[in-house]
């Protein structure tokens, strides 16, 4: 490709709203365009990477089985409501103004109903479906260039199986696809535990990649394989237990002190033996939270717990509910509540909560003896430094970004949508399912968070949108120009894709620049000084080293450098 007729509108200064260097990269070296809030345009070379990092998806989605469909973007309002994810997914999801149809976020929903329709006995199972599809969501901060967008491209996939057990072969399967997906991509990733939200089902992992920039945070161990979404993590942390014996439940007057470290400083007493009390509201329940000391309350792990979403308690209907404000509520003799705790305090004695009135506390307090615990749950946030659960080596607490993401979906759907299936003996059972994403421009904007420097992008060649950037560097002279004519013809027809950048009136430095930007693999500059003893100098963009090579040595040393 003649970089003369190519368009790629590069620039030289960074976007004004850009934070991370893939959204700065992105569009100086003309992969993207901003056409709204979250909507970007793919120009040429962004789209030959895109093009390649989609071959390596259907590569390895194809190896495991899986049949590509196409499905519609524009779905029936009715389907989603039949699953209950209209209210699940809220104002992400958009409406078409006057007319019952969504713009597809995921889906689970077409898939199934095309399942329920033509999946009738246990014959016809197992199968693994998937598409690359735009989807569209109404994120309401869109950022980050195409980390988090309303219009993006999803490689989606979806499992239909007998059984559970069947679904977790199907479940292995697109794990190792996707490790294979992510590692041709260039990428350095981890595997984490992770919460399912809005797509239910019995048990995910995400796929990441460390990033100060990324807006999930993942509890790390370094020592061993252990890596889970601050969501599900989960650590070493002593439990509080029982202390001597349980001395009678003791009424303490604590003016003005509301706070775990007020409370522990007035007493004179650890904050491990405090018992904080949190309201929550869950459709309508009263819940009790009861949380050891300073420990934060993880509310997707609460959400789990209680197998719907809660939200905090408003002030005045604290007051209304138990008589006191936040500060000065416990556990004892609270009436019309449902009460579930951490299981670091599970049957603890010796405790402190509060009264259920101002300025009051409880001591002494014993949870077998003093308090109807509903049940004991990991509710608590990992912190950093605290002991890995399978080795005990300190936890690193680091922030990342998604790239994919797998469910095991269960009957959730199917149950819903009344997919069945019949099995050997006639009996009739829903499909059991699984659903699997990956975001496609992430793995793009990923990569470049990993591979760049301060002069521009550092493309792998599996993923890169041209293997070479040739450069010749006087386009007046006639022999400059002729040598580069023939290394860009046996650069081709040696079967490497070639940027060549002819361009009149521009001089070497700005073309060396933009060659930097670009980030491919190769870069090959023709020059008069080097030409005049017959030799061709060749950069590797990754390393910045330099090697002067006899021109009929070019082809050689560029396959064994992209073979290594």
């Amino acid at each position: 490709m003649r970089l003369s007729t190519y368009f790629l509108p590069t620039l030289k200064e960074n976007p004004a709203d850009a934070t991370m260097a893939s959204h700065r990269l992105m569009v100086r070296a003309g992969l993207i365009r901003p056409l709204a809030a979250g909507i970007y345009s793919w120009l040429p070379l962004g789209w030959r990477v895109m093009k390649k990092v989609m071959e390596i998806i259907r590569e390895e989605m194809d190896a495991i089985g899986a049949q590509e469909f196409q499905l519609p973007a524009l779905n029936p309002i009715e389907i989603w409501e039949e699953t209950g994810r209209v209210e699940a997914f809220g104002d992400t999801l958009f409406h078409i103004k006057n007319r019952p149809l969504v713009l597809a976020p995921t889906h689970e929903e077409i898939f199934t109903t095309i399942a329920k329709d033509h999946i009738k006995s246990y014959r016809d199972l197992p199968q693994i479906w998937y598409q690359i599809q735009t989807k569209f969501r109404n994120e309401p901060r869109p950022r980050s260039g195409v980390i988090r967008g309303r219009q993006f491209f999803m490689k989606d996939s979806y499992t239909f199986d007998r059984s559970f057990e069947d679904l977790d072969k199907s479940y292995g399967l697109h794990r190792e696809a996707y490790k294979k997906i992510y590692s041709r991509s260039g990428l350095k990733f981890f595997v984490v535990g992770a919460y399912s939200g809005a797509m239910g089902g019995t048990g995910s992992q995400e796929f990441m990649v460390e990033s100060a920039d990324g807006e999930d945070t993942c509890a790390v161990c370094d020592n061993c394989d252990y890596a889970a979404n601050l969501e599900v993590a989960s650590s070493r942390k002593d439990p509080v237990g029982r202390v001597g014996e349980s001395r009678p439940v003791e009424e303490i007057h604590t003016p003005n002190i509301k706070t775990i470290d007020q409370v522990a400083g007035f007493l004179k007493m650890s904050t491990e033996r405090l018992a904080k009390s949190l309201v929550y509201n869950a459709d309508g329940e009263a819940v009790l939270i009861l949380m050891a000391g300073n420990d934060q309350l993880n509310e997707s792990k609460l959400a789990t717990a209680l197998g719907k979403t809660a939200y905090a308690m408003q002030p005045e209907d604290l007051v209304k509910l138990t008589g006191a404000n936040a500060g000065s509520i416990g556990p004892v003799s609270l009436k019309k509540f449902r009460i579930i705790a951490d299981k670091r305090l599970e049957d603890a004695n010796e405790l402190v909560s509060g009264a259920n009135k101002d300025d009051y506390h409880l001591g002494h307090i014993d949870l077998q003896r003093d308090v109807k615990i509903d049940g004991y749950y990991d509710l608590r946030t990992v912190e950093p430094g605290e002991g890995c659960p399978n080795c005990g080596q300190k936890l690193r607490i680091v922030n990342a970004i998604e790239i994919g993401h797998i469910f095991k979906l269960g009957t959730k759907y199917s149950a819903a949508l009344h997919a069945n299936y019949l099995d050997e003996a006639g009996a009739e059972k829903p499909v059991v399912m699984g659903s699997y994403g990956i975001g496609v421009e992430r793995i793009i904007a990923c990569h470049i968070e990993q591979n760049h420097d301060d002069n521009g992008i550092k493309w792998n060649k599996s993923i890169a949108p041209f293997d070479v950037h040739l450069a010749s560097v006087n386009m007046d002279n006639k022999e400059v120009v002729a040598a580069a004519e023939k290394v860009f013809d046996d650069l081709k027809e040696a079967g490497f894709d070639v940027l060549y950048d002819d361009r009149q009136g521009v001089s070497p430095g700005f073309k060396f620049k933009d060659a930097d930007l670009l980030g491919m693999p190769v870069q090959v500059i023709v020059g008069e000084r080097n030409l005049k003893h017959g030799n061709i100098e060749l950069k590797f963009r990754n390393t910045g080293e330099r090697k002067v090579v006899p021109a009929g040595e070019v082809i050689g040393e560029i396959k064994k450098f992209l073979a290594n």
